[in-house]
């Protein structure tokens, strides 16, 4: 003989929560949705912002890694300088030496602009500024204002909008009772 199971029992349906459409219930829901919504909207907010962020940072470091080599090759370009101004000028070997220097420094010039790298070269009688030109000494000038650029010692560099290296200048101090300026920077 075969026991038969005993059938399962039949549970009672479960009761549906009542819903309360009071008015207070739904200014509740509504409040809790605008509150969610404002959440939602500023995080959105702030990833948008890193987002921006990360991607100025990541062109800034395209632009500007190479910024360090730079400011060392620098010093490349002002040696080619002085070897062209020290050479001396008789003679064809001597002519030869100047014509070659010459163009390994337009070379270095060319591609250092190729990669963003431009030279500051400031004009005698240009307005001194803290921001690009670095002040060595100050002259004596009766026909010239003060912070008026009287001789560049030494070229400066920007790479694209950054100061590489300031240009170094001897600038005026003025004639007597002229108006000093602020060489620093």
């Amino acid at each position: 003989m075969t026991e038969t199971p005993e059938p399962t029992p039949v549970s009672e349906p479960e009761e549906l929560p009542i819903l309360d459409t009071s008015a207070e219930r739904i200014a509740q829901l509504e409040a809790e949705v605008a509150a969610m919504k404002d959440q939602a909207l500023r995080a959105l907010a702030e990833a948008e912002n890193l987002r921006r962020r990360t991607d100025r940072e990541k062109e800034d470091a395209q632009k500007y890694a190479v910024f360090r080599f730079a400011r060392d090759l620098v010093t490349v370009a002002d040696d080619l300088s002085r070897a062209i101004a020290a050479a001396p000028t008789e003679g064809e070997a001597a002519g030869n030496l100047i014509e070659g220097v010459a163009a390994t420094e337009r070379a270095l010039i060319s591609t250092f602009e190729r990669h963003g790298i431009r030279r500051v070269d400031p004009a005698l009688g240009e307005r001194f500024d803290p921001n690009i030109h670095e002040a060595m000494f100050e002259m004596p000038s009766a026909d010239q204002p003060a912070g008026t650029v009287l001789q560049v010692v030494r070229a400066g560099f920007v790479i694209h909008d950054r100061l590489l290296r300031a240009a170094q200048v001897g600038v005026s101090k003025g004639g007597e009772g002229a108006q000093k300026i602020d060489t620093t920077a």
